[in-house]
């Protein structure tokens, strides 16, 4: 029985969601690289990384191959270079997006707060800070 489409992109970008995957993604897009060289940009311990590789080698993201003594790794595809640079692009329109929205917000009043101020100020009322346990009432 086959996987729904949405299931399988869903396990795709399961497989991203580890930085050291990434990173070996990112260093993967000048073409391929040996796991000695791998080793010497990412600093993680030798097993971290074989079991990384071994988790984007199942996804099918990368493939590998003998060179002599070397073990090579590369992008299966260059589509996953693609991937990786919508996924940038992505995240700097959203980190854009922020910072205009945060921008706005400090600069535009609100009729609720009045003027913005320092950090804090025109928050409206607080409610009292109490240190104690509740108290009932009629106690």
């Amino acid at each position: 029985m086959s996987v729904p489409l949405y299931q399988a992109k869903a396990e795709l970008f399961r497989t991203l969601g580890h930085p050291v995957r990434i990173r070996v993604l990112e260093l993967l897009q000048d073409g391929p690289k040996p796991v000695r060289d791998l080793l010497a940009v990412i600093e993680v311990e030798p097993s971290n990384l074989s079991q990384q590789l071994a988790v984007l080698r199942r996804a099918g993201m990368v493939t590998s191959y003998r060179d002599g003594p070397l073990v090579m790794y590369s992008l299966s595809t260059p589509d996953v270079a693609d991937l990786l640079a919508a996924g940038r692009r992505i995240l700097g329109t959203v980190l854009t997006d922020r910072d205009a929205l945060l921008d706005e917000l400090r600069a535009a009043p609100d009729a609720a707060t009045g003027p913005p101020g320092p950090a804090g100020a025109g928050d409206g009322p607080r409610a009292p800070v109490t240190t104690g346990p509740p108290t009932r009432p009629g106690r």
